[in-house]
């Protein structure tokens, strides 16, 4: 269980790909969920319109060098922005500590508050990072960016991946989103 939000799907998958490389594993199930209406105050406008709930799969096999499909790839963590994008975690109601100063058990359970955004702030994040980093990828994996058959990018925002596709020189016939239909489902995506 990898709890990374919009990134826990391509985590997930490079750390499958890690196991099988590693000689432990021959498959290795990647999935990716995410019921983000938990986490939403559908009061706001800014935030309530955009996420979505979802889930999504895929089966990683082991193989030979030669057939990996997994070329390259490039994280970073900046936890500047987190002003800008975060559900911060609350207790409930109930105690950590009991009466005579032991520990309860079992210990209680903490929840999210809901999505907090500075939309602009995010976007402007994305525009600038995400292009950085596939660049960074396509370099350890040997190819440019006219070796791209087909742009998939985390379904965010529809502004974010058409500049992302710009700043990479993607026509937009290239580019694929279904974020019209299903909204921001974080992981699943």
């Amino acid at each position: 269980d990898i709890t990374v939000a919009c990134s826990g799907f391509v985590v997930g998958l490079v750390t499958a790909t890690g196991f099988i490389k590693g000689g432990g594993f021959q498959n290795v199930l990647v999935i990716g969920a995410d019921v983000l209406s938990r986490y939403v105050d559908w009061t706001d406008r800014g935030t309530c319109i955009l996420f979505g709930d979802a889930a999504g799969a895929v089966l990683v096999l082991a193989c030979s060098s030669e057939a990996d499909g997994l070329l390259g790839f490039d994280f970073h963590s900046d936890g500047h922005g987190q002003k800008h994008l975060n559900a911060t975690v609350k207790d409930e109601e109930t105690e950590l500590i009991s009466n005579n100063g032991a520990p309860l058990f079992p210990p209680k359970r903490s929840s999210f508050s809901c999505i907090q955004m500075n939309g602009k702030e995010v976007f402007r994040f994305a525009v600038r990072c995400v292009p950085q980093s596939i660049e960074a990828a396509l370099l350890e994996a040997g190819l440019t960016s006219s070796s791209i058959d087909w742009l998939l990018l985390h379904q965010a925002n529809q502004r974010i991946i058409d500049a992302v596709a710009t700043r990479l020189q993607m026509p937009p016939n290239k580019v694929i989103s279904n974020l019209a239909n299903y909204g921001n489902t974080s992981a699943a995506s």
